[in-house]
């Protein structure tokens, strides 16, 4: 999918987009034309045509799908969509038989909840064959909060009677320092994804970064520009590269509520409308309840999990 699959990109063209870290048609659509005229210092209307013309040639491949199609072409697509077990039956019957590919899947919480526990036990998963619930594929997690630790990969995978070297090499890690290394990881991630086989793109956490740096009402609107810049990018990561993307939310206190929940996840309507599912986490004893909050088709409703030496299971559920 290289920048040679469109003619129109001549040889001083294609060293420009190079030089500007595009590698191929697929960056071009996932950046988007703003960005591909802001790194190469191209004309915006040329910038246009050739990420149109990315997007076309992408479609005519099957990757995308076509502007104009019928709502049973778009279904029995569907019907073909791969998903990721979570580990848990109850969590998988939430989301419909796991976490989707080409969406962008949310979770919040307050600390402890089990957001990481659930990042960590996907990143296992995902090597699995489809009919074991995997994808057979690798991980690219992006840790924002130096929560990832290897040696849960370990004690999850002994626990599931996988190989754990075979595991701790299944995922790719990237240490994002700031918001701006969080983007930068991201805009490079694309040949990362296609070379190493990559099926699920975890952010724990997608907003904590932006929530540290731009304090204030004075800076909530560069933040939010920027916050939406960046989920819009994982948006068009899931669909180009079909991968599972699953990001971490924090919540914060709502002092206007008077009745219902106290608390809302950070990151406000620009997280809530990039999101495909939204799904709360909270504790409830030993357990947990995870409650499918938004979604273009699922009914909300909750179910219960456990967080155990396998990671994420059911309650009262061994692995034998």
């Amino acid at each position: 999918m290289s920048l040679d699959a469109i003619e129109q990109i001549g040889p001083a063209t294609k060293t420009r987009l190079e030089q500007a870290g595009f590698s191929s048609i697929k960056d071009l659509v996932v950046r988007g034309p703003v960005d591909v005229s802001e790194a190469t210092g191209m004309e915006i209307e040329k910038s246009i045509y050739l990420c149109n013309q990315a997007r076309i040639r992408l479609e005519d491949l099957g990757i995308l799908d076509k502007s104009f199609v019928t709502a049973t072409q778009l279904y029995n697509k569907r019907k073909r969509e791969d998903r990721l077990s979570t580990g848990s039956k109850n969590l998988d019957d939430l989301f419909g038989g796991g976490i989707e590919t080409r969406a962008v899947t949310e979770i919040y919480g307050e600390y402890g909840t089990g957001k990481t526990q659930i990042c960590h036990t996907l990143c296992v998963m995902v090597k699995e064959t489809k009919s074991e619930g995997g994808l057979t594929g690798k991980a690219l997690y992006i840790d924002t909060e130096n929560t990832f630790r290897p040696e849960r990969i370990v004690s999850i995978a002994v626990a599931r009677k996988m190989d754990p070297q075979i595991a701790l090499e299944n995922v790719i890690v990237a240490k994002a320092y700031n918001s701006a290394h969080q983007e930068l990881i991201i805009q490079e991630s694309g040949p990362i994804i296609d070379e190493k086989n990559v099926k699920l793109l975890i952010v724990d956490s997608a907003v904590a970064h932006y929530r540290a740096e731009y304090i204030g009402r004075g800076a909530l609107s560069e933040r939010q520009q920027k916050l939406n810049k960046f989920m819009h990018m994982l948006v068009r990561i899931a669909e180009t590269y079909e991968v599972a993307v699953l990001a971490t939310n924090q919540i914060q206190s709502s002092p206007d509520a008077i009745f219902g929940d106290a608390f809302r996840p950070t990151g406000g309507h620009v997280v809530a409308h990039t999101s495909t599912y939204r799904v709360y986490l909270k504790r409830s004893g030993k357990n947990r309840i995870a409650r499918m909050v938004d979604s273009p088709y699922h009914p909300e409703r909750e179910v219960l999990f456990t967080l155990s030496e396998q990671g994420v299971s059911d309650p009262s559920a061994q692995i034998r």
